[in-house]
């Protein structure tokens, strides 16, 4: 059988790399053949399979709106498209759609668009999310078809963005289970009864409520600490989360580390008492499936992915409001209740398994791949 080529397009950071990454590494080179198409400035390395080296082409693609480096991707990306001639385009993000599905009007096959969370989501302004969200709505009628990373998405581009459901298909964020990693790399600095994070200070994360949590769990557990990880990348409100800390007291019980490799977060997460997210939205965050994978409870707040993750009373809890004190309410019933954190960790990796386990997963990746191709052919 034809391999089916297809063609990545994105601006390849943080979750959305990891997917792609994923994805590469672990679909069957015998059903598809990958190239990727992404920023100039990529420094994660080469994108591989099996020690083989996927085919790439740079492209001027940053992750703010620029007309005249926007159009210039545009451009190249149509060149690359009727060269290379692939089957399916993949694209990544708001800024990978918008390229891939513009592109795809002069180099006509099937897009599959995969938003990493709506970028209508991060918008701080009504007037902002109108527009992102009329971006999104326009840009659907071309060739596009959505590829959701959950059903909390799956559902914002059925409800908002306007997809037909036929138009519209979900494929899980998902991971290998993780049965080992290196030991942790860098010197550990706090207590051995913990809980943790992963999150950059940034609207999205809102982790300047997290804090406030925290202040509020120290008034029942003096000793309470949190590890919050990669708040060094991208990180806009660093300064006022450093800042707020530092007024509330608590910099003996949060720390903050950098970016840092995915064996030191597994190791971080696995010796860990439980898993918190304060998002304000998500696409599916890789760190709660992660959490999920090492048998963690989590309490989160009830957003767009943390929902698909978190099943209240079953393997967490989830908080409907920005509601401090009931979140650290929630914290300690766990921290305070071994049977109850045994119980949540159980059914948090059994619904890992059941779920968002990559080496079954990734079998229905390719079958959509698949699918759109007899849509193309018809």
């Amino acid at each position: 059988m034809k391999k089916i080529k297809v063609a990545h397009i994105l601006h390849s950071v943080g979750g959305v790399d990891v997917y792609l990454r994923l994805v590469t590494e672990n679909i069957s080179t015998d059903t598809v053949e990958n190239i990727i198409l992404h920023q100039n400035e990529d420094k994660k390395g080469y994108f591989a399979k099996d020690k083989s080296v996927i085919k790439e082409y740079k492209l001027p693609i940053q992750r703010e709106i620029n007309p005249i480096k926007d159009l210039k991707a545009i451009l190249a990306t149509i060149k690359i498209l009727k060269s290379e001639k692939p089957d399916i385009i993949h694209a990544h993000s708001a800024k990978g759609g918008i390229i891939a599905r513009a592109a795809s009007l002069f180099y006509k096959v099937n897009v599959l668009h995969t938003p990493h969370a709506y970028s209508f989501l991060s918008a701080e302004s009504n007037i902002k999310k109108k527009i992102f969200l009329t971006i999104e709505k326009i840009f659907k009628y071309a060739n596009s078809y959505l590829l959701a990373t959950s059903e909390s998405e799956l559902k914002q581009g059925i409800d908002k963005v306007g997809y037909k459901k036929e138009r519209a298909l979900v494929f899980n964020n998902s991971i290998l289970p993780i049965k080992s990693f290196k030991p942790l790399s860098i010197n550990k600095t706090w207590p051995e009864n913990y809980i943790c994070s992963v999150g950059r200070p940034s609207f999205q994360k809102n982790i300047e409520f997290m804090v406030d949590v925290i202040l509020k769990v120290k008034q029942s557990q003096p000793n309470i600490h949190l590890v919050l990880m990669g708040v060094g990348y991208h990180a806009p409100n660093l300064e006022a989360v450093t800042k707020k800390i530092k007024e509330l007291d608590l910099e003996n019980n949060i720390t903050l580390l950098d970016w840092t490799t995915r064996d030191d977060i597994f190791n971080i997460i696995k010796d860990s008492q439980l898993y918190i997210s304060t998002s304000r939205y998500e696409g599916l965050p890789y760190s709660v499936i992660e959490s999920l994978a090492l048998s963690k409870p989590i309490v989160a707040t009830n957003c767009d992915g943390n929902r698909d993750l978190v099943k209240h009373g079953f393997n967490g809890y989830l908080l409907d409001t920005e509601d401090a004190s009931k979140m650290s309410k929630y914290i300690l019933n766990i921290l305070n209740d071994e049977k109850l954190k045994l119980k949540f960790s159980k059914n948090s990796f059994q619904f890992f398994l059941d779920n968002f386990d990559l080496s079954k997963n990734i079998l229905k990746l390719e079958e959509q791949y698949k699918e759109l191709i007899k849509i193309k052919e018809a």
